[in-house]
């Protein structure tokens, strides 16, 4: 089985597909750069949505200093993996961003948060957060570009880590019948779901999910 990774993968997780049988291909379809960050006073609840904003904050170090000893609520199980790396304790995990939002409105309504995120982001967090008229401080410390690339070569398999890799992926290629995409995630499954039904979504938003995901798919339809 051919798959295409929209994302350089880890080596464990490349070599767990290789071991299942899969021929891997990886191409990034989005790029990430760190932008510059002034000082400001961090709030004492911090929202975090991706991992690439966890690996910017904590680079630096002036914020890193700012961001010790905060209330962390994220998105994802790998979010949250990587902020407890950091020596954060992370309150809150939610599967997407909007699960978050609608927790926070209910348990936190009278706080206000420092938000770490990119110039992508969901739009989830700030709609309920304006909904109930909470504080939030936006701060966006990467910018996303999306890198397409065609390929003529035909996949059995694609996966998907965010919204901006399917945006980027269809800018130059077309979905092919017997495709089927594997998403990290609801809010990335809704996102393909603009060009084709033929997707599964992880159970939960981790790559032992995502590979289970995969293997059960093939394993059905070459039964």
């Amino acid at each position: 089985m051919r798959v295409l990774a929209t994302k350089l993968l880890s080596p464990e997780f490349k070599d767990r597909l290789i071991h299942h049988g899969f021929s891997v291909v990886e191409f990034p379809f989005i790029s990430i750069s760190p932008q510059p960050i002034s000082a400001f006073e961090v709030e004492n609840h911090v929202i975090f949505t991706s991992q690439n904003a966890v690996q910017i904050a904590f680079k630096n170090k002036r914020l890193n200093a700012n961001l010790q000893g905060k209330k962390f609520f994220c998105v994802g199980e790998k979010t949250k993996s990587l902020l407890s790396k950091n020596g954060q304790k992370v309150i809150k995990m939610s599967q997407n961003s909007l699960k978050l939002a609608r927790f926070l409105a209910k348990n936190y309504e009278n706080e206000s948060f420092s938000f770490f995120c990119g110039d992508l982001r969901r739009p989830e967090i700030e709609s309920v957060f304006l909904d109930h008229q909470m504080q939030i401080q936006l701060h966006e410390i990467y910018k996303t570009t999306l890198t397409p690339k065609q390929f003529k070569q035909a996949f059995e398999g694609i996966l998907f880590y965010s919204p901006s890799a399917v945006e980027s992926f269809f800018q130059k290629n077309t979905w092919q019948e017997n495709t089927q995409g594997f998403c990290l995630g609801t809010t990335t499954a809704r996102k393909l779901n603009e060009f084709t039904e033929n997707y599964s979504i992880a159970k939960t938003p981790s790559e032992s999910h995502l590979l289970l995901t995969l293997t059960q798919h093939f394993r059905q339809s070459h039964a």
